[in-house]
C-alpha cells in the first residue's frame, strides 16, 4: 500500500493540508489577540460615550434601519463613524479574514469526510484512514484543533468583542452587498457564548459542547475518533491542550457524570497523595543524578555510547516529574474560588512539599543534560560512518601485522613461524576488510563472531606467553568493540530524546518562573549560560505547531515560525532585562555619588587638601559599582549566539537593546512625571521645572556617557536615537487628535516592540508631555493676558506690566528636549494652526456669511468703496456704521486670528533658537543646508522663466526630504507657510477691511512700547493680530491681500483727505494703526517699500515717520 504521507497519496495529502493550516490559523488567531483595538471592548465611560452609538453587537442585526437611522440624524455621528472606519478598517479586514479561515477550516474538514464516504478516494474509507498509524493521527488532530480554534477564540477574543468587530466590519465592508459571502454563517458560529475568561467567572450552560455543535460534524466519525482514543489512560488532571494552554479536568470534566466519574478515582485523596509523594522523591533523588551528571569531563563518548538506556531514563524520569510538577502547581490550573479545586491544589503543594527554587533548579540542570546529550549525540551521529570505517582499517591492519609477524619474515621476540595462523590472521583480516557500513544489522552481527574468533584463538593457540601477540589481539578487539557501539548511534535517539524533553505545555506556565530566573541572574550574572539551555529546550515547542506545516510543504511555514519564534524571543529578553535594570540601579547610585559626594579635583591643589579630596571610601564604592556593571554585562555576553526557533539571538545585540530599553522607560517616565504644570500657579511652574528636567536629562545623559566604555556600547549614539525616539513618537501620539486616519502604534515608524516607548494614561486634555508643554506655553503668553514686545523678544503681564516670559524658555526647552523636543513642538504647533484656521474657515462659512443683516451691511460697504482707487465719501461715518452693525461677528473672529498669530510667534522664535544651535553646533551642517536651500530655489525659479532647464520631477523626493532638514535647522519661515487649502470666499477682503478697523479703535500708539491696547479689560495684542492676519491672507489666492491692502489704504486716504478739509491737524490713531500695519507687513513679508506706497502716498507715511 502507498505510504499515507506520500506526495502521490491524495486522500493523506488532503487532510495533512488541511492539519496544516489549522496550525496556522491557531498562530494567526494568538497573534491577532495582541492587536484587539480597546476600543472594541467599550470598558471606560469616555469610550462608551463616544463610540456607543456606532459600535454595536448582534443586536444590530435585528433592525439595522433603525441603528443606521440613528447615525444619519446627526452628522457629528456620522463624520465620526467614517473616521472610526477609516482608522479601524485594515485591522477588522484581518480579524475577519481569520474568523472566516476557522468557518472555512470546518467547512473542508466535513467535505474531506463526505468525499471519504462517497468514495472519491479510490480503496480509501473513515475505517481504512482510522487503522493507518499516521491517517489516525492527522484525524484526530483535525478534529482537536478545531475544538483548539474554538476554545483559543473563546479565551483571546470576548463574545461580546467577536459580535462588534464582526458587525463593524459588516457595516464597513463590501461583504454585505457581496452574494457569495458567508458572513452569515461565520456571525452563527462565533456569536458570543457568554462564556468569560476571568477568574470566578461562571460557565455557560452546555458550554462547550453547544459551542462546538454550531457547525455539525458528522457524529460516525467523532465516535470513531474516540473510539480509537478511548484505550488511553490519564494519569494527570491538569492538561496542557495546545502550546501551553492549559485546563483542569476536575473543572472542564463537572458536568458530564462518566468522564467525571472516571475521573474521581484519580482525585481520590490518597492517590493524589501517592502521585505527589512520588513526583517529590524522584525530584529529590534524580537532582545529585543529574547533577553528577553535569560534572566537567564526566559525559565522555565511550560513557554515553554504553549507557544510552540509562541516561535515557534519567532524561525521561525528569521529565516526567517537572510536567508533572509544572502542570499541577500551576497558577493558571486552578480557579481559587472554586472550593474543590483550592483543596487539590493545596494537598497537591504540600504533599509534593513544592518549593518552586527546586523545581526550576531541577529543569535548569535536565535542560543543561539534554542540551549537553543532545550536542554529543548530534556530533557523534555526523562522525559516526568515518569513525566505523577509522576503527575497521585499524583493526584490519592489526590482523594483516600479526599475519606477517607469523610469517617469520617480520621479526618480533620469539615468536616462531606459524603458516596456520599466518593465513587465519590474514582471513580474519579480509573478514574485517569485508564488513559493509550500509548493512548494519549484518555487519554487527558479524563483528561479534570475530571478536570471538580472537578470544578462541588466544585460548587454544596458547598466545597468552607472548605479550605482544595478546596486545595486538586486545587491540583489535577493542576496535571491533568501538565498531559495535559506534554502528549503534541511531536517530532514533534523538528524536526520543525530543519527544521525552517535550517542554510545549510550559509555554505559558514559565512566565510564573520569570522571577526566580532573574533572582539568581541578579545573584550571579553567569547563570546566563545555564539559561541558555532552558530556553533552547522551551524552542523545541516549535516543533508541535511547525511539523504539519512543513510535511505539507506549506507557505505558512515562514509566518507561523515567525510568530513564535518572536514570542520565545520577546521571553528570553523579558527574563534577561533584569540585567539592563540592575546596571540601571547601580548607575543611579554612581551618579548620586558623583554629583552630591564626590568633590571635582581643581586643576591647582595644595598639598594638604590632598586628604579632603581623595575622598576614597566614596570612590571605592563608586569602583565597586562600576565593577559590579561589566560583571553583568560580562554575564550576558557568555551566552553564545542562539538560534531560538527561526531567529538568530545575539547576546551584544540582546544587552544594547536591553540598556535601549531601560533607558526609554527611565526617560519616558521622567518626562511624564517631570512636565506636569498646574494651569493655576502664579507664577508659571513651566521654568523651573524646564530646569529641573534639563538636570534629570543631564544626569542620564553623563551617566550614559560613564557607562559606556565599561558595556562597550555607542552611548551618544544609543542616547540621541532614543530620546529622538521618545519624543517623536510622543509628538506623532500628540498630533492623532488632530487626524482624521491615526496612526496607531504597530504603524508608528518611532514605536518598536522589542524596545517599546511606554504609553501613559493622560492627565490632562493632551495625550503626551509634549502636548502638555505646549498647552502650557499657549497659556502663559495668550495674547488675551500678554503683551508680546518685538523687539525684546518678551512677553508682559497686561496689568501687572511684570514679564511672564522670554526667548529664554527656548533655549531651556533646547536644553531639555533637544533639536528634537523643538522640532516637535514646532510641527504640534503647526496642526494647532491648521485646526485653528479649519475652525475660522467654518466658522466664517456657518456664521458670518449665512448672517443676512451682516452681508446686507457687507454689500452696502461694497457699494461704498468702489472704485478702490478713489476715497470714501464721510469715511468716519461709513466705516463706523459697518463696524458697530457686524460688531458681534468679531469677538470670536478675534479670537481665531489672535491664537493663530501667537503660535506663529512661537514658531518664529523656535526657528532662530534652532538655527542659532545649528549654526553654534554644526556650521559646516547649517552653511551646507542654506547654500543647497539656495542653489535649489534658483534653479526652480530658473525653470519658471526657461521651463527647458532642469526641474525635481514628481517622484522625486528632494524637495520634501530638504525641507525636514530646514525645519530641522530653523532656515524657514512660518509666516511663508501654507497650511490649509481655500476656496474663493465672497467679501472676503471687505470682512478682514473691517475686522482691522474694529480693533484699530482698541488700540494706541506710544513711543516705548510701539501699538498695544488702551484697556486692560479689552486686550488686543498687535504682533499676534499682524502675524494672525498675514497667515490667514496667506492660505488664499495673492489677490486677496493685494485687494485688502488696497481696502486698507483707501481707509487711510479716505480719513486723511476728510482730516484735512476739517482741518484736524493730528493724524487720528486709527491712521496711526492702519499705517503701522503697512509698516509690520512690508517687515515681515520681507517685500519692497513699493508694496505699501503703491497705496498710500508717501507724504503721509513721511508725516507718519514724524510721529516714530
Amino acid at each position: 500500500m502507498v505510504d499515507f504521507l506520500a506526495e502521490n497519496n491524495l486522500c493523506g495529502q488532503a487532510i495533512l493540508r488541511i492539519v496544516s493550516r489549522g496550525n496556522a490559523i491557531i498562530a494567526e488567531l494568538l497573534r491577532l489577540s495582541d492587536f484587539i483595538p480597546t476600543v472594541f471592548r467599550l470598558k471606560d465611560k469616555i469610550d462608551q460615550q463616544k463610540y456607543g452609538d456606532i459600535i454595536c453587537d448582534f443586536s444590530y442585526f435585528k433592525g439595522p434601519e433603525y441603528y443606521e437611522g440613528k447615525l444619519e440624524a446627526k452628522p457629528e455621528l456620522q463624520d465620526l463613524d467614517e473616521e472610526f472606519r477609516e482608522n479601524n478598517i485594515e485591522i477588522l479586514s484581518r480579524f475577519y479574514l481569520a474568523f472566516e479561515s476557522v468557518h472555512k477550516y470546518i467547512i473542508d474538514l466535513n467535505r474531506y469526510l463526505d468525499d471519504l464516504y462517497e468514495g472519491v478516494y479510490i480503496q480509501q474509507t473513515l475505517e481504512t484512514v482510522l487503522l493507518n498509524e499516521d491517517g489516525k493521527q492527522l484525524l484526530c488532530e483535525a478534529l482537536y484543533l478545531y475544538g483548539v480554534m474554538l476554545l483559543v477564540i473563546d479565551q483571546k477574543i470576548e463574545g461580546e468583542v467577536r459580535e462588534r468587530m464582526l458587525v463593524s466590519y459588516y457595516r464597513y465592508s463590501a461583504a454585505r452587498s457581496s452574494a457569495d459571502s458567508n458572513l452569515d454563517d461565520i456571525c452563527k458560529l462565533l456569536r458570543s457564548t457568554s462564556y468569560s475568561s476571568q477568574p470566578g467567572a461562571k460557565r455557560p450552560a452546555n458550554y462547550p459542547e453547544s459551542y462546538f455543535k454550531r457547525v455539525p460534524i458528522s457524529t460516525t466519525f467523532i465516535s470513531m475518533v474516540i473510539g480509537r482514543l478511548r484505550s488511553d489512560d490519564i494519569y494527570n488532571q491538569v492538561i496542557s491542550i495546545y502550546m501551553g494552554i492549559t485546563v483542569n479536568l476536575v473543572d472542564a470534566w463537572e458536568p458530564y457524570k462518566a468522564a467525571k466519574t472516571a475521573l474521581n478515582y484519580t482525585l481520590d485523596s490518597a492517590n493524589i497523595k501517592e502521585q505527589a509523594t512520588r513526583y517529590a522523591a524522584g525530584m529529590e533523588s534524580l537532582k545529585p543524578q543529574v547533577q553528577q551528571l553535569l560534572k566537567e569531563g564526566f559525559l565522555r563518548e565511550e560513557i554515553i555510547l554504553d549507557n544510552i538506556p540509562k541516561l535515557l531514563n534519567c532524561l525521561r524520569d525528569c521529565n516526567v516529574a517537572i510536567r508533572w510538577l509544572m502542570l499541577h502547581s500551576a497558577e493558571s490550573a486552578y480557579d481559587l474560588n472554586n472550593k474543590r479545586l483550592r483543596q487539590i491544589k493545596e494537598q497537591v503543594l504540600n504533599d509534593s512539599k513544592y518549593k518552586p527554587k527546586i523545581l526550576f533548579q531541577l529543569l535548569l540542570d535536565t535542560a543543561q543534560f539534554e542540551f549537553t546529550l543532545k550536542e554529543m549525540f548530534k556530533q557523534m551521529l555526523s562522525e559516526k560512518q568515518i569513525k566505523w570505517e577509522s576503527y575497521k582499517k585499524e583493526g584490519s591492519e592489526r590482523m594483516t601485522e600479526l599475519a606477517e609477524v607469523f610469517s617469520g619474515v617480520k621479526p618480533l621476540t620469539r615468536v616462531e613461524k606459524n603458516e596456520n595462523l599466518q593465513a587465519w590472521f590474514r582471513e580474519i583480516s579480509k573478514q574485517i576488510e569485508s564488513l559493509n557500513y550500509e548493512d548494519s544489522t549484518a555487519a554487527g552481527r558479524k563483528t561479534v563472531q570475530l571478536i570471538q574468533a580472537l578470544i578462541e584463538v588466544q585460548e587454544f593457540h596458547q598466545l597468552e606467553s607472548n605479550l605482544q601477540v595478546c596486545q595486538f589481539l586486545a587491540d583489535t578487539r577493542k576496535f571491533l568493540h568501538q565498531m559495535i557501539r559506534t554502528i549503534n548511534i541511531k536517530e532514533e535517539v534523538l528524536i526520543t530524546m525530543e519527544i521525552v524533553g517535550d517542554l510545549s505545555y510550559a509555554w505559558q506556565i514559565i512566565d510564573s518562573f520569570t522571577s526566580i530566573m532573574q533572582e539568581s541572574i541578579r545573584v550571579n550574572p553567569s547563570m546566563v549560560t545555564k539559561l541558555r539551555a532552558t530556553f533552547l529546550k522551551l524552542a523545541s515547542a516549535l516543533d508541535l505547531p511547525l511539523l504539519r506545516i512543513n510535511q505539507a510543504n506549506s507557505a505558512d511555514l515562514l509566518s507561523v515560525s515567525q510568530f513564535y519564534s518572536g514570542e520565545l524571543v520577546a521571553y528570553v529578553r523579558k527574563v534577561l532585562q533584569i540585567i539592563p535594570e540592575s546596571m540601571f540601579t547601580s548607575l543611579a547610585k554612581i551618579i548620586k555619588l558623583q554629583i552630591h559626594d564626590i568633590m571635582e579635583v581643581p586643576t591647582r591643589l595644595d598639598k594638604d587638601k590632598l586628604k579632603d579630596y581623595s575622598q576614597l571610601g566614596a570612590r571605592y564604592e563608586v569602583a565597586k559599582l562600576t565593577h559590579d556593571i561589566s560583571i553583568f554585562t560580562e554575564g550576558i555576553l557568555m551566552m553564545k549566539t542562539t538560534l531560538v526557533g527561526i531567529i538568530k539571538v545575539d547576546p551584544k545585540q540582546l544587552l544594547e537593546d536591553g540598556i535601549r530599553k531601560e533607558l526609554v522607560k527611565k526617560v519616558a517616565y521622567a518626562l511624564h512625571q517631570g512636565l506636569i504644570f498646574n494651569p493655576k500657579a502664579k507664577p508659571s511652574e513651566l521654568m523651573p521645572k524646564l530646569k529641573e528636567m534639563a538636570a534629570t536629562m543631564d544626569g542620564f545623559y553623563r551617566s550614559f556617557e560613564y557607562i559606556q566604555d565599561y558595556v562597550s556600547i555607542y552611548g551618544l549614539k544609543i542616547w540621541q536615537e532614543e530620546v529622538s525616539r521618545i519624543i517623536n513618537y510622543n509628538v506623532e501620539q500628540e498630533c492623532n487628535s488632530f487626524l482624521r486616519t491615526k496612526i496607531q502604534d504597530w504603524e508608528s515608524v518611532h514605536q518598536s516592540t522589542h524596545i517599546p516607548i511606554p504609553k501613559f494614561p493622560s492627565v490632562d486634555e493632551s495625550a503626551t508631555f509634549i502636548g502638555r508643554l505646549c498647552r502650557e506655553i499657549l497659556r502663559i503668553t495668550d495674547p488675551k493676558s500678554t503683551c508680546y514686545i518685538d523687539q525684546m523678544n518678551t512677553w508682559y503681564d497686561v496689568k501687572t506690566h511684570q514679564e511672564v516670559t522670554n526667548n529664554r524658555l527656548f533655549s531651556e526647552i533646547q536644553s531639555t528636549l533637544g533639536t528634537f523636543g523643538l522640532n516637535g513642538l514646532d510641527r504640534l504647533l503647526c496642526f494647532k494652526i491648521v485646526k485653528e484656521l479649519q475652525h475660522f474657515l467654518t466658522m466664517l462659512q456657518r456664521t458670518i456669511l449665512k448672517d443676512k443683516a451682516v452681508v446686507e451691511v457687507l454689500k452696502s460697504m461694497l457699494g461704498a468703496v468702489n472704485p478702490v482707487q478713489g476715497i470714501v465719501g464721510n469715511a468716519s461715518k461709513v466705516y463706523a456704521n459697518a463696524v458697530a452693525k457686524t460688531q458681534k461677528i468679531w469677538g470670536s473672529y478675534l479670537e481665531s486670528i489672535m491664537k493663530v498669530g501667537q503660535m506663529q510667534i512661537l514658531r518664529q522664535q523656535i526657528a532662530n533658537e534652532l538655527n542659532y544651535s545649528c549654526k553654534f553646533d554644526s556650521k559646516h551642517l547649517a552653511a551646507a543646508l542654506e547654500n543647497l536651500n539656495k542653489s535649489l530655489l534658483a534653479d526652480i525659479e530658473a525653470h519658471y522663466q526657461d521651463p527647458s532647464l532642469p526641474y525635481p520631477k514628481e517622484d522625486n523626493t528632494l524637495l520634501y526630504d530638504i525641507t525636514a532638514y530646514l525645519e530641522a535647522a530653523g532656515i524657514h519661515n512660518p509666516l511663508n507657510k501654507i497650511y490649509i487649502t481655500t476656496k474663493r470666499l465672497p467679501y472676503f477682503p471687505i470682512i478682514n477691511l473691517l475686522f482691522m478697523v474694529a480693533q484699530l479703535s482698541k488700540l494706541q500708539y506710544t513711543k516705548n512700547q510701539g501699538m498695544s491696547c488702551r484697556k486692560a479689560t479689552d486686550p488686543v495684542d498687535w504682533p499676534p493680530l499682524v502675524l494672525g492676519l498675514l497667515t490667514l491672507l496667506k492660505q488664499f489666492h495673492s489677490r486677496y491681500t493685494q485687494q485688502f491692502l488696497a481696502l486698507i489704504g483707501q481707509f487711510i486716504r479716505s480719513i486723511m483727505e476728510q482730516c484735512t478739509s476739517q482741518k484736524i491737524p493730528d493724524m487720528p490713531s486709527d491712521v496711526v494703526g492702519a499705517l503701522m500695519f503697512f509698516e509690520d507687513y512690508v517687515k515681515y513679508t520681507k517685500l519692497s517699500r513699493k508694496v505699501a506706497e503703491a497705496h498710500v502716498p508717501s507724504f503721509i507715511f513721511d508725516e507718519f515717520r514724524t510721529i516714530l
